[in-house]
């Protein structure tokens, strides 16, 4: 049995932001068009005016203040509403591929290694572009990697689920290396048009290198224990994939076909389980409150990121013990506590414990008990 290790993090920002003034703006106008064109069965009753959004009402909701995107032009102009990702040709890299190999390109340098160095690579996120080739499999030729390459999906945990997968191996050492990469293209399977949800995601791409400890050229995190769970529910959901750019058959314009969430249900439903998650977890592997120096949680909304932590930790996190990137980036999806672990977990000290924990639809949840090392 070998000793699996996280010895390198990386992260692709998109260039384009959109605030949340500017999201407001162009939401409101939409608004103002569509009240304007369905006057008529508004006044008659058959269909209710949409309301405006509003910066206080986005900020309160999520603690959003911004969000990164690959397109905001579409997403900003209000007879469109959705990003204007430009069709390639299949002679191209890929969107997501292109993304993940930058954060992929950027924790090879972080641990100090080469693409010769990795015998894996796992394409962890919730919305894939395509069904077939893999993407992994196009990152692997794009950094000409010799081995092997698969996608998986579990939503918004799919990068916990990926590096206990990646993990699994090295422990049983069918593998020496494994890259982790989630590339999330969140703005194109939101639905901009929701007032309930139209803040809530951005794009962005991050990559792990999991290695034998015994492999590190410099400080590393042991991957002291991982646990996944997943609990069927359809109060998190997505019938369409990725963005659909035309549909004759009207399905593009169907609100089920995009990202659905019943919020109150998911916060009353999600918080017990994932904290109950993560409290078991840590109990079984003799991990008290006390031994831990930071949660690196899922970033999808602070109200429940502050609840899971205060339960965790049985009282208030104090400043730094638990990062939240969420204002920065919005929700990332499975990308979230990877961007929250990468950014924040250099001035940990040897022996320092902390907890990866991503969760989200499914119900799923992953967590990863790690400690510092050099």
């Amino acid at each position: 049995m070998y000793t699996p290790a996280i010895t390198g993090s990386g992260v692709f920002t998109p260039e384009q932001v959109i605030t949340n003034a500017e999201l407001v703006k162009a939401f409101n106008a939409y608004v103002d068009i569509y009240n304007a064109k369905n006057a008529a069965q508004i006044a008659s009753g058959e269909l209710p005016a949409k309301d405006y959004s509003s910066e206080d009402f986005i900020f309160k909701a999520s603690g959003i203040n911004q969000r990164y995107v690959l397109d905001k032009t579409g997403i900003l102009d209000p007879n469109v509403m959705h990003p204007l990702l430009r069709q390639r040709s299949d002679d191209e890299p890929s969107q997501m591929a292109e993304m993940a190999l930058d954060a992929a390109q950027k924790a090879l340098t972080a641990a100090g290694k080469t693409a010769s160095d990795v015998d894996a690579v796992i394409c962890a996120a919730s919305n894939l572009e395509r069904a077939y080739p893999a993407v992994a499999i196009e990152i692997q030729d794009l950094l000409q990697i010799n081995g092997f390459a698969f996608d998986m999906n579990v939503a918004c945990s799919s990068a916990t689920f990926g590096i206990q997968a990646a993990a699994d191996m090295i422990r049983s050492g069918s593998i020496r290396s494994a890259l982790v990469v989630n590339p999330e293209i969140c703005s194109a399977h939101l639905e901009w048009r929701d007032r309930d949800c139209h803040f809530i995601f951005g794009d962005v791409a991050t990559a792990t290198l999991i290695e034998r400890a015994e492999d590190a050229t410099g400080p590393y995190f042991e991957i002291k224990s991982t646990r996944c769970a997943t609990d069927f529910s359809n109060n998190i959901r997505n019938n369409n994939g990725f963005l659909r750019r035309s549909r004759p058959d009207g399905l593009a314009d169907r609100r089920d076909m995009q990202f659905m969430q019943n919020g109150r249900k998911v916060f009353k439903e999600v918080l017990p389980m994932v904290s109950e998650h993560i409290g078991n977890h840590m109990s079984d592997e003799g991990v008290q409150a006390s031994d831990l120096k930071r949660l690196w949680l899922h970033q999808a909304n602070k109200s429940m990121n502050d609840f899971i932590g205060k339960k965790v930790l049985g009282r208030t996190p104090e400043a730094g013990e638990q990062p939240n990137i969420l204002q920065d980036y919005a929700n990332t999806s499975s990308a979230g506590s990877i961007i929250a672990f990468s950014k924040y977990s250099n001035d940990l000290e040897d022996g320092d414990t902390g907890l990866i924990c991503s969760f989200g639809a499914g119900y799923s949840v992953g967590s990863v008990i790690v400690q510092k090392h050099g």
